[in-house]
């Protein structure tokens, strides 16, 4: 079929500056006239031209409610701006991770690489007609978009007059696999519908050993239970657990995608992920059978995850230092070793005191996964995380859930080798973590989120905490005025962050109060929000005795965390009493 492009005159839209989360808003946002079109065509200009005429571009996301219709309109304005081919997940599904897995893996048959994304996805934001969409651009290499391209949109947004759509282009059946094509004014245009598990499953079979694996699926003594959340990792879910792992069908919890998640809220957290926190024996309520010895959980978009033992949570600061304690050994894909490791600035430092002890590289970064793959594509980091549930190698260049979860089967599996028959007793994820906080002592860490706050009011209680900074003696006496039991205030910042790759500065990345005992208290203001502002308050108590690792950690931080409310004044500021979510 032949098309043709018309253009569509518009005007300016009332945006935000996409970060490398993209562009968050509510769907009926997105619905309003040329909201969407905007956008894309904005991102269509950021880009140099051979990014664009002539190139093949990947369109799909988590599903969630908006995205067939936002595919259809990605794919005519792609067809109309010279795009080659359009390659999308069968049902427009693909996860966050699986994007940047087929950006960098995937050849078509005539070899054709992508050269970057449109992914439709607002995270573990909740879906629905009346709850959140998002868009954002992944580069060549799979990572998001840097900043001087999500600038250039956003400039651009604020000046578009017009777009080119080809309007009379018929919407692309996306549930059927296979090639649509289409002659337009700059020659043929493609369309390829293609199964969203292929090339994501075969990156990880070449990173984890599967067999050792299966082995531990199969044995008796091991049972476990996965909980997708209704997001797009329940596209993968049945593929690597059940077919590739021979797991049971019933380990599969929440694994049908659908547009609104369920009802459900897609964010992997002990708060909103209830069904697998019962299931694993840590909710009030007792559901009466013995809980499986390991859980997991992911976002909406699959890049997230949540891992959990038989009536344990591991925290993510603690998961991302005890797979990168472990990994050298459990995964293969590392065998030769590691080249670095990172965290984001909020994160514990457990993953610090590992890096010390194994004499690996190390970095501290700003929440964004960019600044991860800045050190990923010049070879100095093979492992990252960051707490917010978010874990990730330099396999690709987002983070990802299910690549998390292969990760702690792989380190049970291996300290499970020799105890698998007989009468040995299972090394327990619980085991695990004891056993790194012996040997690396213990950072107890809590994290309160206060959602939708009035914005101005945000910013109020983030300038008292940076005018209090100016006196750390001043400070120190307000401190022992709240609590004598805590260690004095050793020194206080704005963190702010030097790209050892291409040397850009980052400033402004999170309020730090760190104490002498190796304590901290850091406070951010969060933009993975579609209204409101979201103040963070991260709460950190490092124990080296080994005697004092087995303390509940509310008891080990009730001192900083009656510090952190009172010295920022949150009441005051923000009218709660209590956060939204606690971690």
């Amino acid at each position: 079929m032949v098309f043709k492009v018309s253009l569509v005159a518009t005007s300016p839209i009332d945006g935000q500056k996409p970060g490398t989360s993209g562009l968050r808003k509510k769907v009926k946002v997105f619905k309003q006239p040329n909201y969407l079109e905007n956008f894309v065509q904005a991102t269509f200009n950021a880009l140099t031209p051979q990014k664009v005429k002539g190139a093949t571009l990947v369109v799909s996301g988590d599903g969630r409610y908006y995205s067939k219709d936002a595919v259809q309109i990605i794919v005519k304005m792609a067809a109309a701006n010279g795009v080659r081919r359009v390659w999308v997940g069968k049902n427009t599904l693909l996860s966050t991770p699986a994007v940047s897995a087929v950006i960098r893996e995937r050849a078509g048959a005539d070899g054709s690489k992508a050269t970057g994304a449109f992914i439709l996805t607002a995270s573990h934001n909740p879906g629905g007609p009346t709850e959140d969409f998002g868009i954002k651009y992944n580069m060549e290499n799979g990572g998001p978009a840097p900043e001087s391209i999500t600038d250039k949109i956003y400039e651009n947004t604020k000046t578009i007059k017009e777009y080119p759509i080809a309007a009379d282009l018929p919407n692309v059946d996306v549930s059927a696999i296979g090639v649509t094509s289409f002659e337009g004014p700059e020659g043929k245009f493609d369309v390829e519908v293609f199964d969203s598990a292929d090339d994501y499953v075969k990156l990880l079979k070449s990173i984890f050993d599967f067999e050792s694996i299966r082995k531990l699926v199969s044995s008796p003594k091991f049972t476990f239970c996965y909980d997708a959340m209704h997001g797009v990792a329940g596209a993968y879910a049945h593929r690597i657990f059940v077919e590739e792992l021979g797991a049971q069908e019933s380990a599969l919890l929440n694994c049908t995608p659908k547009e609104d998640f369920g009802g459900g809220h897609p964010d992997p957290n002990l708060t909103y992920a209830k069904e697998l926190v019962a299931r694993m024996g840590l909710s009030k309520s007792d559901t009466g059978g013995e809980p499986p010895e390991f859980g997991a959980a992911a976002d909406g978009d699959a890049d997230r995850n949540m891992i959990l033992g038989k009536r344990f949570f591991v925290t993510p600061s603690d998961s991302v230092a005890i797979i990168a304690a472990n990994a050298i050994g459990a995964i293969p894909y590392f065998s030769s070793g590691l080249k670095g490791v990172a965290r984001s600035m909020p994160t514990s430092a457990a993953l610090d005191v590992v890096a010390k002890s194994l004499n690996l590289k190390f970095f501290e970064v700003p929440t964004g996964w960019k600044f991860f793959g800045n050190l990923m594509d010049a070879g100095m980091c093979s492992v990252c995380g960051e707490e917010s549930f978010g874990t990730g190698s330099d396999h690709i260049r987002e983070k990802d859930g299910i690549w998390a979860v292969l990760a702690w089967m792989s380190i049970l599996a291996h300290k499970n080798k020799g105890s698998l028959d007989g009468n040995s007793k299972l090394v327990t994820v619980e085991d695990i973590v004891r056993q790194h906080w012996a040997t690396y002592g213990r950072h107890y860490y809590t994290r309160y989120d206060y959602e939708n706050v009035d914005a101005g009011k945000a910013k109020e209680l983030m300038e008292h905490l940076v005018k209090l900074q100016s006196s750390i003696p001043e400070v120190n006496k307000i401190v022992k005025g709240i609590r004598s039991d805590v260690a004095n205030v050793a020194s206080a910042d704005e963190f702010e962050y030097k790209d050892p790759v291409d040397g850009s500065i980052s400033k402004h990345q999170g309020i730090r109060y760190l104490f002498e005992d190796g304590s901290r208290l850091i406070f951010r203001l969060s933009g993975t929000g579609s209204e409101g502002a979201t103040i963070r308050l991260y709460i950190e108590q490092y124990e080296k005795d080994a005697s004092k690792t087995g303390r509940e950690s509310q008891e080990a931080l009730s001192p900083l965390v009656e510090l952190a409310l009172k010295l920022s004044k949150m009441e005051e500021f923000t009218g709660r009493s209590s956060p939204t979510v606690i971690t």
